[in-house]
């Protein structure tokens, strides 16, 4: 029922918003806003406690009331944005702080008065409003309902973070890892030269798909190519093909998912490309008989020792992954209880040792009902721990007598999702719908991160009543809160530790989309449960997945869409097919990046774009379109425009009219118009090209929010430089910075460039400072996580002075010539996580016992003659992070042997490490 109460919180900000002093509604219509504000308060009140209840819990006749109520507020609401944007011209600079748009109108009495058409239509949806509030107060009265239970029962956690990292060393998977690997590379008897296979079987949550990756990391480098595939519970077995041949190599198939190749020619594909190599397919979370059989038709057996992984739930399906190739099954266990304990405590105290004496018992009593299943003790335990503190000891005891029974091996999968249920009923009502959001993405889709905040933003979940406050940055403290309760889970973190993309477990998933569905919340379509949107239920968001050619046929009926609020596309679908944008009227969310590239003979249609008037989000990255419509400057609410990816070259410009532009993500080749200084309300700017669009340069100087800069600077002259320092300099919110083929600009940017106080990230690629800039340094720069740059001229104590900059995680340092002796000292690097030392000489031995303390990946170049030589020492046992290295072996004038002689020795420090480094040797 969060739903309800979630639709209610913005309906009743914005009534009392129109209820503002001077807001010169008619009498009789402001009467009847506060009579259905104070009714509507008090649903909102009964709704909250009525959301804190699971809806198995509650009677059938509350759960209707909850619905009505929902399907109120939300027509409501939509009735004050209709009058709202009509009324007035255009809003605010700030979209979603409603007094200031408020504010605006006051100033418009006039115009109120003149618009008749919409003083009618609020009046009159205040009136059907109240008569059907007054109704479900009556209702609930009628039948006496009780909202009770009938039952008696944030910056990102780093400990999360090492949880996914560290997994196998902190769950014994480590051992069960040794495993599986013996068994899968072992070369024994006839069958040595033959294709492998191993299938991983066991319910969900047992952490197959976390064992497999452990497999994965651990022997990759052994292999020509590799691949790790998610396939999940309804497959579309081209997409599966295309993810294959992408992760065999991404640089030859990385335009394969805009191809409209059938499954013979991706099997084919697939099977010429293994020819010739040593291969290691992971193929995880397969769910059926037949998506294998497609799969083994691939997979070319050329006896070079190849190995293929299948993860599945099912033995059956287990035992037919191996029908046709050698290989075993290997049988999940739960983990044992010194091993849940480790697990445990780990997630909450950082280690064992550390839990207190006082939770120690209680601890014991929630282990055993979680029965060594590592979901339920990660889920259990991120709802021990609030803002990175240990919760008191009769939250604890809550939790425990909130569990039941516990897991038992007999229904794992309905003891799981109830344990599920308790982590989702525990967050604060702001964060459920974010949560039940996620159900809008299909099965085993990796959802980028900035992404999803800023579908978040659109859809309002996101609010915040301080203007200098970037609601973004909010949405940034949500992703982490479902990210520390381990409700999503980390997809890719860069190198510099940060989470770029994320995924939702399965079995939270299930949980997910059925609460999602019990409040009708999102309607997914697919091949295998297409139907119209019920007419009973508004839709107020539509998200299609796997729609395949049969059903496309069917028509969308237009009233069917007219309430919704979103609308997106997981499938690759015809554009003939899609309904036409006319049939929105409330439309705040028009997803159609995922659409493949099925090219129709005219493109996807944005004729009627422009009528979208309630739009936020407008994702068009890779689809099908080559150009935006004029009237597009109508969208006067939109906030995000990603039109990367598709053929469109030049923008309107009418889009210098929409003020409320919070995100802009363009190509490199597309042209601005001139008066992109208008869209004061810039938070992100990327891909933009100032040889296309010159007047940019001088425009940003107008753009004081913005946050993140992505400029290519090819071919500048002498005053277009002058002028884009000067504009630079203005920009004081500026957090990540790139500038791409500066040649020209980066020397007078090292003289003349004061970097922004909360500098973040600063990449310069492709161009080469003469010397390293005056600004990189501790003063300057103390919040910089990244950095990027290239030296033609590095000084002794370059190093040195970069190393000190405190907050540096990620750093990328090139230059083509050193100038004096290197010296760096012990506290230097004191946060880098990664470190790439390209161009000059150097080695681990150049950094002393104390410095790097955290580097958990290095990459340098060192001469192949001195290392065997032992004139340099390429121990590593003093970097005591460390888990990945890079090496480019220089040959210069070392002969082949000395080449293999320092390649074995560098193994060697690797694996004398306590951590036992992977390592890549480059080099002739």
């Amino acid at each position: 029922m969060e739903a309800a109460a979630g639709a209610l919180s913005p309906v009743l900000r914005k009534l009392g918003e129109l209820l503002a002093g001077e807001y010169n509604l008619a009498k009789r219509v402001k009467k009847g806003v506060q009579s259905l504000r104070t009714e509507l308060e008090m649903m909102h009140a009964v709704l909250r406690e009525v959301g804190k209840v699971p809806p198995d819990q509650l009677q059938e006749p509350v759960r209707i009331w909850a619905g009505k109520v929902r399907d109120l507020s939300c027509d409501m609401e939509d009735a004050v944005d209709d009058f709202l944007v009509r009324v007035d011209e255009g809003p605010s600079s700030k979209p979603t702080n409603m007094r200031n748009r408020v504010n605006k109108f006051l100033k418009k009495t006039t115009k109120l008065f003149g618009n008749g058409k919409a003083l009618h239509q609020i009046s009159s949806a205040i009136k059907e409003a109240q008569d059907l509030a007054t109704e479900l107060v009556g209702l609930r009265k009628k039948y006496e309902l009780d909202t009770r239970s009938t039952s008696n029962g944030a910056t990102i956690d780093p400990r999360v973070l090492a949880l996914h990292k560290d997994v196998g060393e902190l769950v014994g998977v480590d051992r069960t890892r040794d495993e599986v690997i013996q068994t899968l590379i072992c070369e024994d008897g006839s069958s040595k030269e033959q294709l492998k296979t191993i299938s991983i079987v066991g319910v969900g949550g047992l952490g197959k798909t976390t064992l497999t990756k452990a497999v994965y990391e651990k022997i990759k480098t052994q292999f020509d190519c590799v691949a790790f595939v998610p396939v999940g519970q309804n497959p579309d077995i081209k997409k599966v093909f295309k993810d294959l041949l992408y992760g065999l190599d991404n640089e030859k198939f990385s335009d394969i998912h805009n191809t409209t190749w059938d499954e013979n020619l991706l099997i084919k594909q697939i099977s010429d490309f293994l020819v010739d190599k040593r291969y290691l397919i992971v193929i995880d979370d397969i769910w059926g008989k037949d998506i294998w059989k497609y799969i083994d038709c691939a997979l070319y057996r050329n006896k070079l020792q190849s190995r293929v992984i299948t993860t599945t739930r099912n033995v059956s399906v287990s035992k037919a992954c191996l029908s046709s190739t050698d290989g075993t099954i290997h049988r999940m266990k739960p983990l044992s209880d010194e091993d849940s304990q480790i697990l445990f405590h780990k997630r909450i105290f950082q280690s064992k040792e550390k839990c207190p004496e006082d939770l120690q018992i209680v601890s014991r009593d929630i282990l055993k009902k979680c029965g060594g299943v590592p979901l339920a003790i990660i889920t259990i335990a991120s709802l021990l721990v609030s803002n990175q503190r240990v919760k008191p000891n009769h939250d604890w005891m809550d939790v425990y007598n909130s569990m039941g029974h516990g897991v038992t091996q007999s229904d794992i999968a309905k003891d799981m999702n109830r344990i599920l249920s308790l982590s989702y009923y525990d967050l604060p009502s702001y964060l459920k719908p974010c949560l039940l959001y996620l159900s809008i993405f299909p099965e085993d889709f990796e959802i980028e991160r900035d992404w999803l905040i800023w579908r978040w933003l659109a859809e309002g979940f996101i609010q915040c009543d301080k203007e200098e406050t970037s609601l973004f940055e909010i949405g940034e403290t949500y992703f982490n809160e479902l990210m520390n309760r381990s409700l999503i889970q980390p997809a890719e973190i860069n190198e510099e530790g940060t989470v770029v993309t994320c995924r939702i477990h399965d079995m939270v998933l299930d949980l997910v989309c059925s609460l999602s569905s019990e409040e009708n919340f999102i309607s997914i379509l697919d091949n295998d449960n297409w139907h119209a949107p019920n007419m009973q239920r508004k839709s107020r968001r539509l998200s299609l997945h796997n729609i395949k050619a049969k059903v496309q046929n069917h028509q969308f009926d237009s009233t069917s869409l007219s309430k919704v609020r979103t609308f997106a596309v997981f499938s690759p679908v015809t554009c003939d097919w899609l309904p036409s944008l006319s049939s929105f009227q409330f439309l705040r969310v028009l997803d159609l990046g995922n659409c493949g590239s099925h090219k129709s003979s005219s493109g996807i249609s944005l004729k009627y774009v422009g009528n979208l008037i309630h739009l936020r989000y407008l994702g068009l990255r890779n689809a099908d379109v080559d150009e935006l419509p004029t009237d597009i400057g109508k969208l006067q609410l939109l906030q995000t425009l990603d039109v990367r990816g598709t053929g469109i070259e030049e923008l309107p410009a009418s889009v210098v009219q929409l003020t409320n532009l919070i995100c802009l993500s363009v190509n490199y080749w597309v042209m601005l118009p001139k008066g992109m200084g208008s869209l004061m309300s810039l938070e992100v700017l990327q891909l933009v090209d100032l040889s296309l669009s010159p007047h940019i340069a001088e425009e940003l100087s107008h753009l004081t929010e913005v946050r993140t800069l992505d400029v290519d600077c090819y071919n500048m002259d002498e005053d277009l430089i002058d002028i884009l320092i000067k504009s630079l300099g203005k920009l004081h919110k500026l957090q990540n910075l790139r500038i791409d083929f500066g040649v020209r600009l980066i020397d007078r940017m090292r003289e003349s460039w004061v970097p922004p106080p909360n500098l973040r990230s600063s990449i310069f690629s492709p161009v080469w400072f003469s010397r390293l800039p005056k600004w990189v340094n501790s003063s300057s720069l103390p919040h910089l996580f990244t950095l990027e740059i290239e030296v033609e001229e590095l000084q002794g104590d370059d190093i040195q002075i970069i190393g000190m900059l405190p907050a540096l995680r990620f750093l990328r340092l090139r230059a083509r010539r050193v100038i004096g002796r290197l010296v760096v000292r012990a506290d230097a690097f004191p946060s880098a996580r990664c470190s790439m030392f390209w161009g000059f000489l150097t080695a681990p031995c150049l950094f002393p016992p104390g410095a790097m303390p955290r580097v958990q990946h290095l990459g340098f170049e060192v001469s192949a003659r001195s290392i065997a030589s032992r004139e340099v020492d390429c121990g590593m046992g003093h970097l005591p992070s460390l888990e990945h290295v890079k090496v480019y072996l220089k040959r210069e004038n070392s002969s082949d042997e000395e080449m293999e002689t320092a390649k074995a020795w560098l193994r060697r420090a690797a694996q004398a490490h306590p951590k036992c480094p992977t390592i890549q040797i480059y080099g002739q």
